[in-house]
């Protein structure tokens, strides 16, 4: 028996008219009769034969995982696990040799750096000890000559070098404490590491300096459809978001990667821990998109 006949005999047993099953699951009556008879090619995309099948099973009382699990050969597949897992391999691969040739690109820039302010700062204290005087130097003032002893001059510049110093180790004291570390004031931002493309796009995204708890809200005025998922593929939501149900809160906190796919952008708004989330390719261009988070 194929998955259309499996859920119309479920849908017969509990009584269900295909009227009422629209009501229930908000999928259109004309899609549910094209999964009954393995039409998948009229539903409006791969991705919702999925979706559709998926919530017209909840419905009906089946075990949806289960039952995509037994027919998967006869679901169509809108792309495979391994194809996922791959790219990302390859983006991390690709991110960290960019990361590491461009510190080694720095590092010799940085070492001349400082040999030239060594090498000043070297000139600066031998050309000090040449220049102070240990004997009596004569200065002429109106035809006089005045003996001077170097003692005193020495006595008089020590006590302006103190001085000095003591000036400063203020400045340096006050402008301490007027910075402040960036860490400390850090607020949670969101950087594009790549902009996603094909059909239907995955952009990258770069979360730092998240709170101790990582809180991903979505939020919409119509039905639209929501996977969440790990790094690890582990399942943390998956289905539609309605004005009933909204906002959804998922907690993402201790995750490195989380995976989202929407079926809808436009009529989806996200926020993380209340930060607004604005989508990579304007969701006017592109109805269905895909986000790969990276929390840092």
């Amino acid at each position: 028996m194929d998955v259309g006949a499996r859920l119309k005999e479920a849908r017969i047993a509990k009584g269900f008219s295909l009227e009422s099953l629209q009501e229930t699951t908000k999928i259109q009556k004309r899609y549910l009769v094209a999964i009954e008879e393995g039409n998948f090619h009229l539903l409006p995309g791969k991705f919702y034969a999925r979706a559709f099948i998926k919530e017209y099973a909840t419905a009906v009382g089946l075990d949806s995982d289960e039952l995509l699990k037994e027919h998967k050969e006869e679901i169509p597949k809108s792309e495979s696990e391994s194809e996922i897992q791959y790219t990302r391999v390859e983006r991390s691969k690709e991110n960290a040799a960019e990361r590491s040739g461009t510190f080694f690109s720095v590092l010799p820039k940085i070492i001349v750096a400082l040999l030239i302010i060594g090498i000043i700062g070297a000139g600066i204290w031998f050309y000090n000890q040449s220049y102070s005087p240990n004997d009596p130097e004569e200065i002429e003032d109106s035809g006089e000559v005045i003996i001077q002893n170097s003692n005193d001059n020495n006595q008089d510049t020590s006590g302006s070098e103190e001085e000095n110093k003591d000036e400063e180790e203020k400045t340096n004291d006050t402008a301490e404490e007027d910075e402040t570390p960036e860490d400390e004031t850090g607020e949670l931002t969101f950087e594009v590491e790549e902009v996603g493309s094909g059909s239907p796009p995955e952009s990258t995204i770069s979360i730092t300096n998240p709170e101790e708890a990582l809180i991903l809200q979505f939020e919409s005025e119509t039905n639209v459809w929501l996977d969440v998922e790990t790094g690890n593929g582990e399942s943390l939501y998956g289905s539609f978001v309605t004005p009933e149900n909204s906002p959804i809160e998922v907690d993402v906190t201790g995750e490195e990667t989380v995976h989202l796919n929407i079926g809808s952008t436009p009529n989806l708004d996200i926020t993380v821990n209340d930060v607004p989330f604005e989508y990579p390719i304007d969701p006017s261009e592109r109805d269905h998109q895909r986000l790969l988070f990276n929390i840092n």
